[in-house]
């Protein structure tokens, strides 16, 4: 069967050919996962081709493309090619000045014992969920796959689907399936930026395998394969508008982490270590500005918490102040640019704060009764 084709249909029939054999009979199952592997609509002239009940014949073409293994005996093959070969090592670098605190111990007792036991991670901005993570791994030297979430991410990234390699259309597993055949960890990070569309996860949170339809292959996980997802909330959205994108998930999906950890910011004992390791790796310690940078953060957050200000100053925010001092070797500059993401009136209001307490001034009777104040006149 014989078709003038435009360069849209070439370029389906190619990559069909590819797949399943040039000229040969093939359902609507496979010319639909064949349009979405060349990338084009799907082809409803190929109706005309019906030779058939579901079955439609593909235009020959003039130059017989190589006739490939159909997907479903070659899928093996390339699943273990990417697995094996093409990243060789998913451990994370260590991270310098790390300091262990929190549920640190806690993440460790599940990653230690192997078990498939999901885990769910909820906590304000920049107080180190990711990190923690991320270093336990590095401590015991398991690979990890951190997937970021957001609103745009579906099954075709998280479990694979068809890709061009090196001229040919292949099945390429994504994150979650490579997670599962590792037997490593899968980080869901900032979780609830997703859509429903991460319900195509149901079975992978139940510690099942996974049946992947495109190609019709079962996956199993390895012992050592585990779930832990971070996100700014409990996955019930934003009421405050802070964390704007962040959506409402499926009850479903969220019932299947076994359990919630709330992490806080660090205490000023704590953070002040964290702060002075930082400085440390810059290679500019600063005792007291580490002291007066603590006290100043943990101030704000007491503020906030008690409904007086807006924003607060994150235990990153910390490091990217002692980042910029040791890069330009002034506290204040390297506070206000590193503040200057804030509106003005908050800005100056925290640069104030700060001088006060560089001054050795007592901050925290003096902020906790202005909040006061102005919880009382209705502001």
């Amino acid at each position: 069967m014989t078709f003038n084709l435009t360069p849209r249909k070439k370029m389906f029939v190619e990559t069909a050919a590819k797949m399943f054999g040039n000229g040969s009979v093939i359902s609507k199952d496979q010319i639909r996962v064949a349009a979405d592997a060349a990338g084009v609509p799907y082809p409803s002239w190929m109706k005309r081709t019906k030779v058939g009940y579901n079955q439609h014949e593909l235009p020959e073409l003039e130059m017989p493309a190589p006739v490939a293994t159909p997907v479903t005996e070659s899928i093996n093959t390339i699943v273990n090619l990417v697995a094996s070969s093409n990243i060789e090592n998913l451990v994370p670098a260590a991270f310098e000045g790390f300091v262990e605190w929190g549920h640190f111990s806690t993440l460790t007792k599940i990653i230690k014992s192997k078990l498939f036991y999901p885990v769910f991670i909820t906590g304000l901005s920049g107080n180190g969920k990711t990190l923690m993570v991320e270093q336990i791994h590095a401590k015991f030297n398991k690979e990890l796959i951190r997937v970021n979430i957001t609103i745009e991410t579906d099954e075709d990234d998280l479990l694979g689907g068809f890709r061009l390699v090196n001229g040919e259309t292949k099945f390429v597993p994504g994150p979650v399936i490579e997670a599962m055949e590792r037997g490593c960890t899968l980080l869901l990070d900032e979780c609830d930026l997703g859509s429903n569309k991460l319900l195509a996860l149901q079975p992978v949170l139940e510690g099942k395998g996974v049946y992947l339809k495109k190609v019709n292959k079962w996956i199993s996980p390895k012992d050592g394969f585990n779930v832990i997802a971070t996100a700014n909330t409990k996955g019930k959205g934003s009421e405050d508008g802070r964390f704007i994108g962040t959506n409402i998930l499926n009850e479903a999906f969220l019932e299947r982490f076994a359990i919630t950890i709330e992490q806080p910011y660090p205490t000023a004992a704590i953070e002040k270590k964290i702060v002075l390791g930082a400085m440390k790796k810059y290679g500019k310690v600063d005792d007291d500005f580490a002291t007066n940078l603590v006290t100043w953060g943990e101030v704000i957050r007491k503020t906030f918490f008690d409904g007086g200000v807006d924003e607060v100053i994150s235990t990153r925010r910390l490091d990217h102040i002692v980042k910029a001092y040791a890069i330009f070797g002034d506290k204040m500059k390297s506070i206000e640019l590193c503040v200057a993401r804030f509106d003005e009136d908050t800005k100056v209001s925290f640069m104030d704060l700060y001088t006060k307490i560089d001054a050795g001034i007592d901050v925290v009777t003096e902020t906790s009764e202005e909040v006061i104040e102005t919880e009382e006149d209705g502001f």
